[in-house]
C-alpha cells in the first residue's frame, strides 16, 4: 500500500496529519510529506499558516489551529493515489481549504486557499453537453454581505 500502511485511506493521512500537527509532533508531519512537496498558496500573503507550520517556521501557542470542519477523498483510487480535500473557519473571517494529493500513502503535493470558494474538477470525467462535473464543492459560511473569489481545482 505504500510507505504509510497503517492507513486504510488517504483520508486518513490526511487527517492523522492535522491531529499530528494539534500535538505538535513535527517528526511524524514530515514522515507523511515527500521530501520535494509541491505547494501552491491562493489568498492574502500573510494568512500562509500552513507552509509556515509545515516549514517550522511557527510552533505551538502561535500557530494556527486548523480543526478541519470537512474532509474528503476526490479523484484516484484510495491509497493508489488521488486527492483529498479539507476545509474550515477559524472565527468570523477565517475560511481555509486544503487540497492534498497523495501518491502510495505519502503527500506529493499541497494547494492551500485561504478565503477563497474551491470547486474541484476532475477531468477526463465526461461530460454531459454544457454540465461540469464538480467533484467538490467549498460550503464556506459566508456572509451574503462578504464577496470570497472563486476558483477551480483541476485534478
Amino acid at each position: 500500500m505504500g510507505k504509510h500502511a497503517q492507513f486504510k485511506s488517504n483520508r486518513e493521512v490526511v487527517e492523522s496529519l492535522y491531529a499530528l500537527l494539534a500535538r505538535g509532533d513535527a517528526a511524524a508531519v514530515t514522515a507523511l510529506l515527500a521530501a520535494d512537496l509541491d505547494w501552491w498558496f491562493h489568498g492574502p500573503r500573510r494568512c500562509q499558516y500552513m507552509r509556515r507550520l509545515l516549514t517550522g517556521e511557527v510552533r505551538g501557542a502561535v500557530a494556527f489551529r486548523f480543526a478541519p470542519a470537512r474532509v474528503a477523498e476526490v479523484g484516484g483510487a484510495s491509497g493508489d493515489g488521488g486527492w483529498v480535500v479539507a476545509e474550515g473557519w477559524t472565527g468570523e473571517h477565517d475560511y481555509w481549504v486544503h487540497a492534498w494529493c497523495l501518491r502510495a500513502g505519502v503527500i506529493t503535493s499541497f494547494r492551500e486557499y485561504f478565503n477563497t470558494s474551491v470547486t474541484v474538477r476532475e477531468l477526463g470525467r465526461p461530460a454531459k453537453e454544457d454540465v461540469v462535473w464538480a467533484v467538490w464543492e467549498s460550503q464556506s459560511p459566508s456572509p451574503k454581505s462578504r464577496s470570497m473569489p472563486g476558483l477551480v481545482l483541476a485534478i
